[in-house]
C-alpha cells in the first residue's frame, strides 16, 4: 500500500481502487457473517453466492502487494516516508479508536488496558495486520532492493522458486494443516510477493503480456478456489474428513489465489490508464489507505456492516446491492476522511514549520536521506 506521490501509473492506480473496494467487499461479507459456515449442510443460496464473490474478491490483498513490489523495487528508502506512514496509520489508530469508545460503538468490556495499548502502538499489537506486515517490510527495503538489483535473472527466479514452492505450492498439495503456515497473514508471505512483483518488473513474464491469459487466470483461480471449497465441504459432509483445511482455497498463499492475483496484476499492467476513468482513479488512489484504516480499525470492524443492514439480508438480489452499496459508500467516506486528514497534516506542519527546533529535525531527516 505504498503511497507513491511521483511517477504514478494510473494503470495501477486503477488497480490499487479496485482492489479496496475489494478489501471492503470482503469485510463486508465476512464480518458482516454472510458467508456462513462451509461445514453447515443446511448453507442458504445467499451463503453460497457470498463464497462466489468472496472468491473473485479475495486477490485483493495480494495485489496491493503485488503493485506495492512493483513499485517500491525501484525506489529507495525513506525515512520520511516511512515516519508519515506511521503516522498516518497512528493516527486512524488513536482517533478512530478513542471516537468509538466514547460513542458506545465498542462494549464497555471490550475498552481495556488491550484496547487501549492497540490504539497507542497499532504496528507493535498487530492493531492492522496487513500494515504490520507492510510496515515492517518497507523497513527491510534497503536489503531488498540491493538483493533484487544484485541477483541474476537465473537466481532471483531459484529464489522466487523455492520461497514460492515452501509458503505456497507445499500447502496447496497437502492435505493436512501445516502448523507453520501463517496463511499469507504475515511478512514473510509479502516477501514473496515482492519479490515475485520485481521479478515481473525487471525482467517480465511472457504469458502476462497477453490479455487473455491474464484473463484466464484471474476467472480460473478464483473459480477453482471456490471449486476446492465445495468439494472438500462435500467430502466433509458425506465422511467428516478434511475440516481443518476446508476453506484453505481462500487463504491468501493458496496457489489458486496465487494464479488469479497475479492474471489480474498482469491485466492491468497490460494497460495505459489514458482515459477519463484512469486519470480519475489516479487523482482519488493516493488517499485510498485511508479506506482500510477507517473501515478495519478496531473499534468499528465488525460494527459498520450493519449499518446497512447486513443482519436482515434475505436474498440474492438484497446480497448483491447492499454489498455494492456498502463498498461504494465505505470507499467514499474513507477517501473523503483521508483528503481531510492529509489537509490538517499539511496545515500542522506549516505551523510547526514557524518553530526553530522543528526545522532542524526536519533537515536532520532529510540528512539521512541523502
Amino acid at each position: 500500500m505504498a503511497q507513491i506521490v511521483t511517477g504514478r501509473k494510473k494503470n495501477l492506480e486503477e488497480l490499487r481502487c479496485l482492489a479496496m473496494l475489494m478489501v471492503v467487499v470482503l469485510h463486508f461479507l465476512g464480518k458482516g457473517k454472510l458467508l456462513g459456515d462451509p461445514s453447515n449442510a443446511e448453507m442458504s443460496a445467499v451463503n453460497l453466492v457470498a463464497w462466489g464473490i468472496e472468491a473473485f474478491c479475495i486477490v485483493a490483498v495480494n495485489v496491493y502487494m503485488l503493485i506495492s513490489g512493483y513499485v517500491l523495487c525501484e525506489s529507495s528508502f525513506k525515512l520520511k516516508r516511512a515516519l508519515m506512514l506511521y503516522l498516518q496509520i497512528w493516527m486512524y489508530s488513536v482517533g478512530v479508536g478513542i471516537v468509538a469508545a466514547l460513542t458506545g460503538l465498542v462494549p464497555a468490556a471490550e475498552v481495556d488496558t488491550h484496547y487501549y495499548l492497540s490504539l497507542l502502538f497499532p504496528i507493535s499489537m498487530g492493531h492492522y495486520w496487513f500494515m504490520t506486515a507492510y510496515f515492517v517490510l518497507y523497513l527491510m527495503l534497503p536489503l531488498l532492493t540491493i538483493a533484487v538489483n544484485r541477483m541474476s535473472k537465473e537466481w532471483l527466479k531459484r529464489v522466487l522458486i523455492m520461497l514460492l514452492g515452501y509458503f505456497c505450492v507445499l500447502k496447496s498439495i497437502l492435505p493436512v494443516r501445516l502448523e507453520q503456515d501463517g496463511m499469507g497473514y504475515d511478512v514473510l508471505w509479502y516477501l514473496c510477493l515482492f519479490l515475485l512483483a520485481a521479478y515481473i518488473r525487471k525482467y517480465g513474464i511472457p504469458f502476462l503480456k497477453s490479455r487473455l491469459v491474464c484473463v484466464a487466470l484471474y476467472v480460473g483461480g478464483c473459480v477453482l478456489a471456490f471449486a476446492e471449497l465445495m468439494c472438500l465441504r462435500t467430502l466433509y459432509l458425506s465422511g467428516g474428513s478434511f475440516g481443518l483445511i476446508m476453506k484453505i482455497s481462500f487463504e491468501y498463499n493458496h496457489i489458486f489465489v496465487l494464479m488469479a492475483s497475479v492474471g489480474l496484476f498482469g491485466l492491468f499492467l497490460s494497460g495505459d490508464g489514458e482515459h477519463f476513468l484512469g486519470r480519475l482513479l489516479s487523482r482519488i488512489a493516493p488517499f485510498v489507505l485511508g479506506v482500510y484504516l477507517l473501515h478495519e480499525n478496531i473499534g468499528a470492524r465488525y460494527g459498520w456492516q450493519i449499518l446497512f443492514g447486513v443482519n436482515r439480508i434475505q436474498s440474492i438480489p438484497e446480497l448483491v446491492w447492499k454489498t455494492v452499496l456498502a463498498a461504494m459508500t465505505v470507499f467514499v467516506l474513507g477517501i473523503a476522511v483521508e483528503w481531510l486528514r492529509v489537509q490538517i497534516v499539511k496545515l500542522i506542519g506549516k505551523l510547526l514549520g514557524l518553530l526553530p527546533c522543528w526545522c532542524r529535525l526536519v533537515k536532520k531527516v532529510e540528512g539521512v536521506e541523502q
